[in-house]
């Protein structure tokens, strides 16, 4: 009745409310509550019809709860050419959840049919969420260019291995777009059909397919030996886009090779890689997590002559966790310290070497943080206390109380002691 009333009322927001407490009951087998639905179907209706924006969407909670009964007044207002856009839109998305085969035939009917882009992208959606129901469906609607995109994205929403076969189809496409959407969907799948599509789509004329296959590959390391990747991704580190380029960089981090890193390093020292692909070099450097991928950071810092690259190196010197590179990382950035190398001499780089030497946790770096406290920058000293704290608290206090009470050491050392422990 307080339903009704709001109805007549307009009262849209308290009939939704009323809606939900009611519909709560809805899946009960009491007799008296399934003759209601036709009602409660009635005053939802017209929400969906007279709402706005907001109420509608807070409604649609509502037509799944009331279950199949909704679907033929929806597809009436979905085959409704006179119909409001954005209720035609709700009509869409609301079939989708119900996923009944038949709803099938109006929504690719809209999809054909409809001028409305935005109209059509929610149908493409609602046929996504049917599941391996409306395959066959979607696979007609790839023989006609102008729904043949919005097809690919449906077939992508389903994820389902019987998507596989109608999206290798398009996958030379005309349409930049549609080669791109197939190749971002097939890239979900591990199935033998899919990688020499990948492969070759690395030398397609479109940036973003290009970009698609670079990323696909990097999540098969799996096949690195097999199809020879770092050899296959090594050239898209030349790629003329910037984000080809990068996206390749860090495919490469992905292959765990000795090979991988050979490539990534002469990319690095080249005068024509930008700062961005720099940067993504070294990451990806360190995320091998080889050896040989430290080393080649240790000579590049020397190499180079950027200050944003040689933080950049001690940032992801300071992040290795691998047990095994631990040591070599901390033996990095110690000789780093004991150097003439330029950055020595720049606060903000020292400071990042204290902070990457305190994650390390290796208890060689005690000594050398120590020595950091005589430095006249207060921004070193305050991360080289931070990184003895992290490092090794009670040992690096109790080498702290020993030189505090030894007379001989410089005064600035002396200074910074008295500091540290003041701060400890």
């Amino acid at each position: 009745m307080q339903a009704q009333l709001a109805r007549d009322a307009a009262d849209w927001s308290s009939l939704i409310l009323y809606l939900q407490q009611l519909t709560l009951k809805a899946n009960s087998k009491n007799p008296e509550i399934e003759q209601n639905r036709e009602q409660w179907l009635e005053l939802a209706m017209a929400i969906l019809e007279q709402g706005d924006f907001q109420q509608r969407w807070e409604i649609t909670k509502v037509f799944t709860q009331l279950g199949n009964i909704a679907i033929a007044p929806l597809i009436a207002i979905l085959e409704d050419e006179d119909a409001e856009e954005e209720v035609r839109w709700y009509a869409a998305r609301i079939l989708g959840e119900f996923q009944q085969p038949d709803t099938i035939a109006s929504l690719v009917q809209l999809l054909k049919t409809s001028d409305n882009q935005e109209l059509k992208l929610m149908t493409a959606t609602a046929l996504g969420q049917m599941d391996t129901l409306a395959i066959a469906e979607i696979t007609e609607l790839l023989a006609e260019e102008s729904t043949r995109l919005l097809a690919v994205r449906s077939l992508a929403y389903i994820r389902r291995k019987e998507t596989i076969a109608p999206l290798l189809t398009v996958v030379e496409d005309t349409q930049p777009t549609v080669r791109l959407a197939a190749i971002e969907a097939l890239s979900s799948f591990h199935d033998e059909r899919i990688p020499p599509v990948l492969l070759k789509a690395l030398d397609d004329f479109s940036t973003s397919v290009r970009l698609a296959a670079v990323q696909g590959l990097a999540s098969r390391a799996d096949l690195c030996q097999t199809l020879d990747l770092v050899t296959q991704l090594q050239p898209k580190l030349h790629d003329l886009s910037e984000d080809v380029a990068c996206a390749a960089a860090i495919a490469l981090s992905r292959m765990g090779s000795d090979k991988a890193a050979d490539c990534l390093f002469p990319v690095l020292l080249s005068p024509y890689s930008s700062l961005k692909l720099q940067l993504e070099i070294i990451r990806a450097l360190s995320w091998l997590e080889t050896a040989t991928g430290l080393k080649y950071l240790q000579q590049a810092f020397v190499q180079i002559k950027s200050e944003r690259l040689w933080q950049e190196i001690v940032t992801v010197l300071g992040r290795v966790q691998k047990p095994q590179l631990t040591a070599l990382a901390t033996e990095i950035l110690l000789e780093i310290l004991q150097s003439q190398h330029p950055a020595k001499e720049i606060a903000h780089i020292k400071s990042a070497i204290a902070l990457a030497l305190g994650q390390l946790g290796n208890i060689q770096a005690i000594e050398p943080l120590i020595l950091l406290l005589a430095d006249s920058e207060p921004a070193v000293r305050l991360h080289a206390i931070a990184a003895l704290k992290n490092l090794a608290p009670e040992s690096a206090h109790q080498q702290l109380q020993q030189l505090a009470n030894n007379t001989a050491i410089a005064s600035d050392l002396q200074t910074g002691v008295a500091i540290a422990l003041a701060e400890w």
